[in-house]
């Protein structure tokens, strides 16, 4: 049976909401703004928050929020401030550095955080059976490599010691005018170790320590929820040293495995900035909306790894034949149209004054030559090769682009294969894949922290290649007497890591994303690092 409501009736019922004051539901944003908690798209979902086990800038973006180190970052150009040391001393010869750690400085639990904290931190860091990635970022420690090798099991002839409980006195293995820089990456944050033994072994890869009601931390905000190991929302901590200067009372990170439906959500007002943009908004946004739009510069590298313990890929002339033919003009301006910089060397043009060689430029004759010298003419009895990148409407498309190049200017079968983040992650520790898709940003700005990664001691590395005069061309550059010498050894090992080409350098990074103008304190900078405390939100920007 149809029911037929009169007209009057459907007018009453209108005039009655708009008597009451019926209103339309809040967004995320306009919720936000009202309640100072901001919502910010993180792209892809975290496997896990404890930060000695985090290999992302990701991992970064929540931990940074979680945990604060010895040292912090200025908002505008993120040089080093005080953290958890109020201050410290550096010796005449730069290799011991003190720091005298604040007493007001307490976990979120409201335990005292001592000097001592920090030394069995990096205890764990450094222990083998944690099997850290970034443990080697680490090495930069007197005695650390020995130990997280193996080589001695007793810790105290690593350069790190507590006198007492507020002074840390930290020996380098040599100077590294970059030190304090590289202090502000999460593997040098402190972790509450009585808080993990309650649960489990704090060196057992896997322990469930960082989930809500048992983390413990130190940072501006402290964990409130985890929801199916999806979105995570972070409370400003009120133990925290300097919770006076935090003006949000709470963040909102919200994962996405595409850009399209992280770029729907901030159009529909779920979120106040996004981690990324599709190339293909790119223009409509720089046309109608560029109060909206950020192109911010970038220390970072779009790459793809080879797996060099793989049939046809361990064969040097067949990897420097891919990259050679690999049109990364084309790619930059054709594809991703975001003002990115086509680059064959690894290191970014500039970084810290440095300039790296210029690498495999695209020269498709060159390629087929060489792939005919290994025995492959125009890709005659060359095996399929897979490339696996985690699922991204923008990967696809420079996937597809050098899928099209290595089909057409060399004979390969290729193949791209998409996945959620999470299982690409594993996927790369297992070598489960032919060439992979990647990236790689500094974790401070100096070209070691590029040409480290390919160490054959990297936890980073996942090629399979390690060459030992790679190696000692950069420990030779840790102990130059002078910068000019210093990077000259650099160049030296970069164009051996080109050489050999166990990656394929694409571009130089530029950050593409969409912020609203309520959000404030966000500044550009080159390891899009934005100070939690530092940020605010206004109700109305044009106020």
């Amino acid at each position: 049976m149809i029911i037929r409501i009169p007209s009057w009736l459907k007018i009453s019922v209108c005039v009655a909401l708009l008597l009451t004051g019926c209103k339309p539901r809040e967004t995320n944003v306009e919720t936000g703004n009202r309640t100072h908690t901001l919502h910010r798209g993180m792209g892809p979902a975290l496997a896990d928050l404890d930060p000695h086990l985090a290999t992302g800038t990701t991992d970064y973006n929540v931990l940074s929020a979680l945990f604060e180190g010895l040292v912090a970052e200025d908002p505008v150009d993120l040089h080093p401030v005080p953290g958890v040391a109020e201050s410290w001393t550096v010796s005449a010869d730069g290799i011991t550095y003190t720091f005298h750690l604040r007493t007001d400085a307490v976990w979120s639990n409201g335990d005292p955080l001592t000097a001592q904290n920090f030394v069995n931190s990096w205890q764990r860091v450094l222990t083998p059976s944690l099997t850290a990635d970034y443990a080697n970022l680490l090495y930069v420690l007197a005695g650390a490599r020995a130990y997280h090798q193996g080589e001695t099991t007793d810790f105290s002839t690593v350069g790190v010691a507590a006198p007492d409980r507020h002074t840390l006195r930290v020996t380098l293995a040599y100077p590294a005018p970059y030190f304090l820089s590289l202090l502000q990456h999460w593997m040098w944050y402190p972790v509450h170790l009585p808080s993990i033994a309650a649960v489990g072994s704090p060196t057992t890869r896997g322990t469930p320590w960082a989930r809500p009601g048992t983390m413990v931390c130190n940072g501006p905000f402290e964990l409130e929820s985890w929801q199916n190991h999806e979105r995570i929302v972070v409370r400003k901590n009120p133990f925290y040293w300097d919770a006076d200067t935090v003006r949000l009372d709470a963040i909102h990170f919200h994962p996405f495995e595409g850009v399209d439906t992280e770029e729907r959500a901030f159009r529909s007002g779920q979120i106040h900035l996004t981690d990324a943009l599709p190339i293909a908004k790119i223009v409509s946004y720089r046309e109608d909306k560029p109060e909206l739009l950020r192109i911010d510069p970038y220390l970072g590298t779009y790459f793809f790894r080879f797996n060099t313990s793989r049939p046809f890929l361990d064969n040097q002339f067949v990897r420097r034949a891919l990259s050679l033919a690999v049109d990364r003009t084309a790619i930059v301006e054709k594809v991703l149209r975001g003002g990115q910089i086509p680059s064959a060397a690894f290191t970014p043009t500039g970084t810290a004054g440095y300039q790296p060689p210029e690498g495999l430029r695209t020269d498709f004759d060159q390629a087929r030559n060489l792939l005919m010298s290994a025995g492959y003419p125009m890709g005659r009895g060359a095996p399929s090769v897979e490339i696996l990148f985690n699922t991204s409407e923008n990967h696809k498309l420079v996937g597809e682009a050098i899928q099209e190049m290595w089909r057409r200017e060399l004979g390969l079968e290729v193949t791209l294969r998409n996945m959620e983040n999470k299982t690409v992650l594993s996927s790369r520790r297992a070598g489960d894949f032919d060439v992979l898709r990647s990236v790689w940003i500094a974790d401070y700005a100096d070209p070691t922290s590029f040409l480290d990664v390919w160490r054959g001691d990297s936890g980073n590395n996942y090629t399979g290649w390690a060459d030992a005069d790679y190696d000692a061309l950069l420990s030779q550059a840790a102990r130059a007497p002078n910068q000019a010498a210093r990077f000259d050894l650099l160049q030296r090992a970069e164009s051996l890591l080109l050489e050999r080409a166990p990656i394929i350098p694409i571009y130089t990074f530029t950050h593409i994303f969409v912020k609203r103008p309520e959000v404030r304190g966000w500044h550009p900078t080159l390891l899009d690092h934005h100070p939690y405390k530092h940020v605010w939100l206004v109700e109305n920007p044009e106020n």
